[in-house]
């Protein structure tokens, strides 16, 4: 179907939250965030601990590094799908990332830097670090907030320790047409919940429930918050883990930012007993997620219509 630009996202303030003070604010917006997530698996997000200036700064260091030359960047090598540079791909021409892991800590961007950077860069290391480590507190807002609504809070601990951050880096180029050309294909993520971030160049939509595309327009200092498959799992689909895409036009660069809470590897994804009854019956088996990850990238993985349910479904 075509895109629907009546329907928008559900937009979510979580200006003065404390999650260890549970206040009226506290509770109405978890209520928010578990409809939202039911319905669109994704809602926009406005988030107050990352100042512009940050904000200005990242992008800055985004440009700075998809403009190093292409040799360079295939440096950033990774034996995990999608973490290392991604590009020159055919099928998506217009797209290209890089994958940093454990980018909250400032020891494992130093070392991403200086694959890049041999001799250092220490403005690019700080700003990176700083946007991931404050961004890092969302998803924890987020994710408490699923686990209370559902009635989880004793999984809470085990939950928060079994993931670790990926920040993946994107760039878009401009297609140089009025005609909208692919910048990624339609895909649903695959790690627990991804915070997506862009400059002001429009592009990404989200398939809903029904089948129509919403073209997603963020304001300049907000957030998206998106559920991937690992979630949708552990909740025993509870929760919608949506399609996205990239739709592409006009002359100038997409850049965006995306911090990917994600499974650690070992760690079986396997939903909890509560969220499972005559109503709704278990749908997957347990899976470790990086060898979910591996499988998702296979002929058999790609050419499935849900390679979550090919790979562990009931």
């Amino acid at each position: 179907m075509g895109s629907e630009s009546t329907i928008k996202l559900p937009f979510i303030d979580f200006l003065n939250l404390d999650q260890n003070t549970k206040t009226i604010e506290w509770n109405l917006t978890k209520s928010q965030v578990h409809r939202a997530l039911e319905e669109f698996g994704c809602f926009e997000a406005r988030f107050a601990s990352i100042p512009p200036k940050l904000q200005t700064s990242v992008f800055e260091a985004l440009q700075e590094l998809f403009d190093l030359p292409l040799q360079t960047k295939l440096n950033n090598r990774s034996s995990k799908p999608f973490h290392g540079y991604v590009g020159q791909y055919p099928m998506v021409p217009l797209y290209e990332s890089m994958g940093i892991d454990d980018a909250s800590i400032i020891d494992k961007v130093e070392d991403f830097t200086k694959i890049l950077w041999p001799e250092g860069n220490p403005k690019f290391s700080k700003t990176v670090q700083e946007f991931s480590e404050k961004l890092s507190k969302l998803d924890q807002m987020v994710r408490t907030m699923v686990l209370e609504s559902l009635g989880l809070e004793k999984y809470m601990d085990e939950h928060m320790g079994s993931t670790n951050y990926l920040l993946r880096v994107m760039k878009y180029k401009g297609p140089e047409t009025s005609e909208s050309k692919l910048g990624l294909n339609s895909h649903t993520d695959k790690n627990i919940v991804t915070i997506l971030h862009q400059n002001e160049v429009d592009g990404l939509e989200v398939q809903t429930k029904s089948g129509d595309w919403i073209k997603v327009q963020p304001s300049p200092n907000s957030f998206i918050v998106m559920i991937g498959d690992s979630l949708y799992a552990w909740t025993n689909g509870r929760l919608h883990s949506p399609y996205h895409r990239v739709m592409m036009s006009g002359d100038n660069a997409r850049y965006s930012l995306g911090l990917f809470s994600i499974p650690k590897a070992g760690y079986l994804v396997k939903a909890p007993p509560e969220v499972v009854d005559e109503e709704h019956p278990l749908i997957f088996k347990p899976f470790d997620h990086v060898e979910f990850l591996q499988f998702y990238y296979t002929e058999a993985g790609q050419r499935a219509q849900s390679a979550l349910k090919t790979y562990c479904g009931v």
